[in-house]
């Protein structure tokens, strides 16, 4: 027997939403298949891929194994909130520009780790920025682009901060 469904409201990607859903449905199937946030890849289903990694209010998490009511009230972020005004993130720059992404299926999870990370430290380490994605698993590129594409977008966000004409 499953429990009565409950409204859940979020904000996702700046935009307000509400659903009803069981309490059991996990965060990452509420975004899926609720607000058709296909972003969000579904890996192991037991936080070891980090394929379905979001923000929840800032931080990130694994939505296989957060439940939609536990994110109700709070602000979640998924790769297709990354991109502003039309522009990309400068993360998703530094994967073009640094190959940082092969199949891409674990993309969406490196792109939104990486850019807490670059919230808390701008200019992180090599060793800062392996220790971030640790949680997540690429079978595809062997890190390194990865690391190079961190690397590039942390550079270009210092650029665009630079005053004008500043050398």
């Amino acid at each position: 027997m499953s429990a009565e469904p409950r409204p859940v409201t979020v904000t996702v990607n700046g935009e307000p939403r509400t659903a009803e859903v069981e309490p059991r449905l996990l965060l990452v199937h509420l975004l899926r298949e609720k607000f058709s946030l296909t972003g969000t890849h579904i890996g192991c289903d037991t936080t070891s891929c980090g394929a379905c990694t979001v923000l929840l209010d800032g931080v990130p998490i694994k939505s296989c194994t957060q439940f939609a009511v536990q994110a109700n009230g709070r602000e979640i972020t998924t790769v297709e909130g990354l991109m502003q005004n039309g522009s990309l993130h400068p993360l998703q720059e530094g994967f073009k520009e640094e190959h940082g992404l092969q199949c891409g299926f674990c993309t969406p999870g490196m792109l939104l780790v990486t850019s807490a990370l670059l919230e808390e430290n701008p200019d992180p380490s090599e060793e800062e920025i392996r220790w971030a994605i640790s949680g997540n698993i690429c079978r595809c590129t062997g890190y390194q682009n990865i690391v190079a594409a961190v690397q590039w977008a942390a550079r270009k966000r210092q650029d665009d901060r630079a005053p004008a004409g500043a050398v």
